[in-house]
């Protein structure tokens, strides 16, 4: 960690927002540690492409495994469940929610803020082109906060880390631009819920990251699937 500068742990999946969040605080002055999850998601290359964004931002970069992923619950955790390609439905959160993950997630993340003396905690989510997640919410997000300064030595003091999700009213197509300029490495990072050696360009999370990658002027990082289609 840098002598004298402001610490941050930023939650890092490998995708494109945690990644833009990354880049963002980076460019922001703080020292930041990512902080990576191997949950039993069946998509475990996301974790080889948050190491490689993190050294592209010269940031420490921690993996603990809590597998909350055995509990099943999920397309994501559970091989027996189908990743759904019909797209989300308003009101109806699909089967790619993974029960309690960011909840357990941020957890954690405060966790290691306190250890460390950091003033943010660093969050990718987003509540406008997200799909459907109760824990992806701004209420959601205030709620925490109101916990975490409850539950800390140094929430007590006031002096406890901030949760901070700069995206969460950004649309992707936004996001993609916010992620150009502070010079992301898109080609990298990986959104796709499945597990393949290339994104599957039709699960709810590459649609969702094409479409905004063509609307910000960018479809040759879009997925072959979606290339294909224009």
């Amino acid at each position: 960690m840098t002598e004298g500068k402001k610490r941050a742990v930023v939650l890092l999946s490998g995708g494109l927002d945690s990644s833009t969040v990354l880049g963002m605080a980076t460019r922001d002055g703080y020292a930041c540690t990512a902080l990576s999850f191997r949950y039993g998601q069946r998509h475990t290359v996301e974790l080889e492409r948050a190491a490689k964004v993190a050294a592209h931002f010269g940031a420490d970069h921690r993996v603990i495994d809590i597998n909350i992923g055995s509990f099943g619950g999920s397309a994501l955790t559970d091989e027996s469940m189908v990743v759904p390609t019909d797209g989300t439905e308003d009101g109806v959160i699909p089967p790619t929610y993974v029960p309690g993950r960011n909840t357990v997630f941020i957890a954690v993340g405060l966790s290691l803020a306190e250890a460390i003396d950091a003033e943010r905690v660093f969050l990718g989510i987003n509540a406008v082109d997200y799909s459907g997640y109760p824990d992806c919410r701004p209420e959601y997000l205030a709620a925490y906060q109101t916990l975490a300064d409850l539950a800390t030595k140094a929430g007590l003091e006031g002096r406890g880390a901030v949760l901070t999700a700069p995206l969460a009213e950004m649309t992707k197509a936004d996001i993609v631009r916010e992620a150009l300029a502070v010079g992301v490495p898109i080609d990298v990072t990986w959104s796709c819920y499945q597990g393949g050696k290339e994104p599957c360009g039709v699960c709810d999370s590459c649609r969702i990251r094409d479409k905004a990658l063509i609307e910000a002027g960018r479809p040759d990082l879009a997925t072959t699937y979606a290339r294909a289609q224009l």
